[in-house]
């Protein structure tokens, strides 16, 4: 029997898209780290798997291992080591450990945070499985309301049949986006998520960031590069741009500088990476390299800008980029849940696909963000386009083409391009 969340955390659990796929990876390794920044819901998930857990940030569990460290990994399997990363050398003892038995599922370990030396990338292979655990996708947030457009589906064939009545208006994209995903914060009215949402920002800039590295500017430098960040969600990364940006508070930073401080917001996982994908093309454009970041959530890059519900409906360039940054972290929960990834394509003849998900077996399915339901056929146009200039002999077709939109209804066109809202999308 689990631990029961509600007696030892306060609160019920509400479950997650990560749950199939931690049970799964329990039952085929020894140990499985669960990594994602602070708040995302990573001790509550982990609670809710373990038979026993040990929290290693807690006074009492660090007196135990200064004397006697191995005691803290005895209990019933799957036994939580929660923010084990407080305590680097647990690695070695559950690696040990793990070698000692057949047995899989014997512990999870949480961190919000990779280690400097990242030593573990090197000594857990074939004892350890990652997985990222990100913030609460849409229908996370709508207490698991399964949507009716499956993105595994999707990968299967299936196709949905046409569902005029699933727009949703303007006003709900607007709440979605400021509705943080943090678990302990959906409930909060706009305003109150606002302020923890800054503050959030705040603790990043002058305690977390200080925990990885001797960082020589003050807070306010990391704040401003969180905010320039924020101003950049889904385009391509351009530390030049960031730097002028910080150079408001900090006239002489330079871009190596940027370069390693959005490294540690990365391993904080405060921001994330949409890498590149690669395809081999029929033409002889060049493929664009650089990667486009987002922050965490959403709603904390409208928290950095100041944006709130009147500002976004004001403002649809910067609504439209706050959406298209949720839609990405929404598959990649979903696409991540599958084993596979999300990247973006982009040419030097200015085709581009905002998602494209990958599979680990080759299978791919090609994504439009759109934030307008009447945006649907020029989404529709720009998927279709894109795709010519890949050689689908070599990479096969695509699985699907989805356009996904803030307002739009859920729909395949007669070329079998699917249209749903974000709110309708489902792992």
């Amino acid at each position: 029997m689990t631990v029961d969340t509600v007696k030892t955390l306060g609160r019920e659990y509400r479950q997650r898209v990560i749950d199939v796929a931690l049970l799964r990876a329990l039952g085929a390794a020894g140990a499985v780290i669960i990594e994602g920044a602070r708040a995302s819901g990573k001790t509550m998930t982990a609670m809710n798997a373990s038979n026993s857990y040990a929290f290693i940030d807690d006074t009492d569990i660090q007196r135990i291992l200064e004397i006697a460290p191995r005691s803290v990994l005895e209990g019933l399997a799957p036994r939580l080591l929660d923010e084990w990363q407080v305590a680097p050398e647990l690695w070695n003892l559950v690696r040990r450990s793990v070698d000692s038995t057949i047995e899989p599922g014997q512990f999870i370990l949480t961190g919000s945070a990779l280690t400097a030396d990242d030593l573990t990338r090197h000594t857990g292979a074939g004892r350890f499985i990652r997985l990222r655990q990100r913030t609460m996708t849409c229908s996370e947030k709508l207490d698991g309301a399964r949507g009716q457009v499956s993105i595994a589906g999707l990968f299967e064939g299936i196709r949905p049949s046409a569902y005029a009545s699933t727009g949703i208006e303007l006003d709900h994209v607007v709440d979605h986006i400021l509705r943080p995903g943090f678990p302990a914060m959906t409930a909060l009215s706009p305003e109150q998520s606002a302020d923890r949402l800054r503050a959030y920002i705040d603790d990043v800039a002058r305690t977390d960031i200080r925990r990885l590295a001797d960082v020589r500017h003050k807070p306010d430098v990391i704040r401003q590069l969180i905010v320039a960040i924020s101003r950049s969600v889904a385009t391509e990364l351009n530390y030049t741009t960031l730097a002028n940006d910080v150079r408001v508070v900090a006239p002489n930073i330079d871009v190596e500088t940027i370069s390693s401080y959005v490294e540690l917001l990365q391993r904080l996982f405060i921001v994330e990476s949409q890498q590149p994908w690669a395809p081999k093309l029929r033409s002889r454009a060049r493929l664009r390299v650089s990667p486009k970041l987002h922050l965490v959530d959403a709603s904390l890059a409208a928290a950095a800008l100041g944006a709130g519900p009147v500002h976004l409906r004001n403002d649809l360039e910067t609504l439209g980029m706050l959406f298209e940054s949720a839609v990405i972290h929404d598959l990649m929960v979903f696409v991540s849940a599958m084993g596979g990834e999300v990247r973006h394509y982009r040419d030097s003849n200015g085709k581009e696909i905002d998602a494209v998900a990958v599979l680990a077996d080759g299978r791919w399915g090609a994504i439009e963000v759109k934030l307008g339901g009447g945006q649907i056929l020029n989404g529709v146009k720009s998927l279709r386009s894109a795709i010519d200039q890949i050689d689908t002999k070599t990479m096969g077709d695509p699985a699907f083409r989805l356009v996904v939109t803030g307002t739009g209804p859920i729909l395949t066109a007669d070329d079998g391009t699917v249209s749903a809202p974000l709110s309708a999308l489902s792992p």
